[in-house]
C-alpha cells in the first residue's frame, strides 16, 4: 500500500505541494559512482532507455504487467519491478528516474519524482500542455533537481559545430527555418464498439491526469499519440525534435509571440483526432519558424508503398532547413548537417552523434544543471511551440483552400508553405476546395506570462483540469 507521504504527494494541490520540504540529493557522487535509475514506462521507447542506461538501471515500472514482465525477464540480475511507479519514488536506493510513458503523464510523474528527491530524464515532448510544463520547470528549481528532456540532437557534437558555423555569420543572417516531419502514418482504424482494454493494463493509472474515456481505436499502445487527450499528433511526437533543432539554430529561448496553424486529418477516416497534415507558422521577430508535418506519401500511388514514397523539402524529410542570406544549412538527422552556398554548392558538412543519457548521468553526479544539453527550460520551450501550434489548429474552422490561400498571402513563408501543402494533398487526391482543412486563427502570445493576449478560448487550452486523484500540483518557483 502507498504510504501516507506518497498519498499526499499524489493527491495534493498547490498549497500542500508547497508545504513539502525541499528535496536534497540522496547522496554525494564521486566521479566513478554509479547512479541508480528506475525506468518508468517499459514500452518501445522504454526499451531504448533500458539499453542506453545499461547497468545504471535498478528498477522498472509499467502499468502493463505483461510489458513489465517481458522487460524484467531479459535481465540476468535482480531487478525491482512495480506496476505503480509511486512505490519506487519512496525507495532511498533509487537516485533518478527515466520516464518513457505517454505524453499525458510526463509532467505528473516527473514532478512527483522531483518532490521525492529524484533526478529526472523525461521523454519528449516534456509536457502535454504549457501550464504543466511550467510546473515541471518550477519543480526542477524548487527541489534542486537535474531534469533532462529527451531531445537528443542537443547532444550531437556535429550539430553543435554546425550551429557555431551559422552563428559565425559566414552565410549571413538567418531568414527563416523550416522543420519538416514527413513520416508515414497510416490510418489507425476505427471500432464500432469501445476497445476492450488489455487485462494486463491498469487503465485507471495509465490515464492518470487525462480524462478516462472509451477508446475506439483497435490498438491500445502507441496510437495514443493521435488522440489529443493523451498525445499531440506527429507535431509533438516526431516533430518536436525538429522544432527543437530549429529553435536552437534560431537562438530563440522562448516561444514565438504570434502563431497560426493550418491542417487536417485527411486521406482516410479513423479514430484519430490529431492532424496528419499540418503547417504551423511561428512569427519570431528576427526570423520565422515554419513547421511542416505530412503523414501521407508523396502521391495517391505512393500509398501502395508508404514508407519508401515520402516527400522531401530541399532534401529534408525528417529534418530542418535553416535559410540564411548567402546560403542554407540542411540538418537531415539528429547528428548531420550540411552547409550550401547561395547557388546550392556544398561548402562544408558535419557529423557526429552524442550520448544524451550519459550527459544526464554526468550532470547527476556533478550537480551542475548548466551542463545538461537539454535542461527542463529548453524542453519546455520546444514543447510549448508544439502546444501553441496545436491550439491554433484546434480552434480552427473548416475553410476552402482559396480562402486559406487569401488569408496567408500577406505572409510570404506561410503562403509558400500552404502552396506546398496544397500540391501535396492534390497529389494524394484529397479535395481541399470544400473545407477538408482547418484554418486556425492568428494568436498573440505573451511568452513571459505564458498566456494568449487576445483569445480566452486559446488561453483555456494552455492547461486542463486533471482527473482526481491524479492531480498535477502547482509549484511555486
Amino acid at each position: 500500500a502507498l504510504n501516507r507521504r506518497r498519498f499526499l504527494r499524489t493527491a495534493a494541490l498547490g498549497a500542500a505541494a508547497v508545504a513539502i520540504p525541499l528535496a536534497r540529493s540522496a547522496r554525494a557522487y564521486a566521479a566513478n559512482n554509479s547512479v541508480r535509475v528506475a525506468v518508468i514506462g517499459a514500452g518501445g521507447r522504454g526499451a531504448e532507455h533500458l539499453r542506453a542506461l545499461g547497468d545504471a538501471v535498478v528498477a522498472i515500472a509499467d502499468v502493463d504487467k505483461k510489458a513489465l514482465a517481458d522487460r524484467a525477464g531479459a535481465y540476468k540480475r535482480p531487478i525491482v519491478t512495480e506496476t505503480d511507479f509511486r512505490r519506487l519514488l519512496d525507495r532511498k536506493d533509487i537516485d533518478a528516474v527515466s520516464i518513457a510513458t505517454p505524453n499525458h503523464t510526463h509532467c505528473w510523474i516527473a514532478i512527483l519524482a522531483a518532490q521525492a528527491g529524484k533526478d529526472v530524464y523525461v521523454e519528449k515532448p516534456m509536457s502535454h500542455n504549457v501550464w504543466e510544463g511550467r510546473q515541471l520547470v518550477n519543480a526542477a528549481r524548487r527541489y534542486d533537481r537535474i531534469v533532462q528532456v529527451g531531445t537528443q540532437a542537443r547532444s550531437s557534437p556535429g550539430l553543435k559545430t554546425a550551429l557555431e558555423f551559422v552563428r559565425s555569420g559566414k552565410l549571413g543572417g538567418i531568414q527563416y527555418a523550416v522543420a519538416t516531419c514527413y513520416k508515414p502514418r497510416k490510418g489507425i482504424g476505427k471500432l464500432d464498439k469501445p476497445l476492450v482494454i488489455p487485462s494486463s493494463v491498469d487503465y485507471d493509472l495509465w490515464c492518470g491526469p487525462a480524462a478516462k474515456v472509451d477508446l475506439f481505436r483497435p490498438r491500445f499502445h502507441y496510437d495514443w499519440h493521435w488522440d489529443f487527450n493523451t498525445g499531440a499528433g506527429d507535431l509533438g511526437n516526431q516533430g518536436v525534435h525538429q522544432v527543437d533543432i530549429a529553435r536552437w539554430f534560431l537562438g530563440e529561448s522562448l516561444p514565438a509571440p504570434r502563431v497560426m496553424s493550418i491542417g487536417g486529418r485527411v486521406g482516410y477516416s479513423d479514430a484519430g483526432n490529431t492532424p496528419n497534415t499540418q503547417i504551423v507558422y511561428h512569427a519570431y521577430e528576427k526570423a520565422p519558424l515554419i513547421i511542416d508535418v505530412r503523414g501521407l506519401p508523396s502521391s495517391k500511388a505512393g500509398q501502395k508503398k508508404w514508407g519508401s514514397a515520402m516527400d522531401s523539402y530541399r532534401g529534408s524529410q525528417v529534418g530542418v532547413v535553416v535559410q540564411c542570406e548567402q546560403g542554407h544549412v540542411a540538418i537531415p538527422s539528429y547528428y548531420d548537417a550540411i552547409a550550401y552556398d547561395g547557388d546550392g554548392k556544398k561548402l562544408q558538412s558535419w557529423s557526429g552523434g552524442g550520448n544524451h543519457f550519459k550527459n544526464f548521468l554526468d550532470a547527476v553526479r556533478s550537480r551542475k544543471r548548466e551542463s545538461l544539453n537539454c535542461e527542463a527550460a529548453e524542453g519546455h520551450a520546444s514543447a510549448a511551440l508544439c502546444h501553441t501550434g496545436n491550439i491554433s489548429y484546434q480552434l480552427g474552422q473548416a475553410t476552402p483552400a482559396d480562402k486559406i490561400s487569401a488569408t496567408v498571402k500577406p505572409t510570404a513563408q506561410a503562403a509558400a508553405a500552404f502552396q506546398r501543402m496544397a500540391a501535396h494533398l492534390h497529389a494524394n487526391e484529397v479535395d481541399i476546395d470544400h473545407g477538408a482543412l482547418r484554418l486556425g486563427p492568428w494568436l498573440e502570445y505573451d511568452a513571459k506570462q505564458e498566456q494568449f493576449t487576445d483569445n480566452p478560448a486559446a488561453s483555456a487550452k494552455l492547461t486542463r483540469e486533471c482527473r482526481k486523484p491524479y492531480v498535477i500540483p502547482e509549484i511555486k518557483a
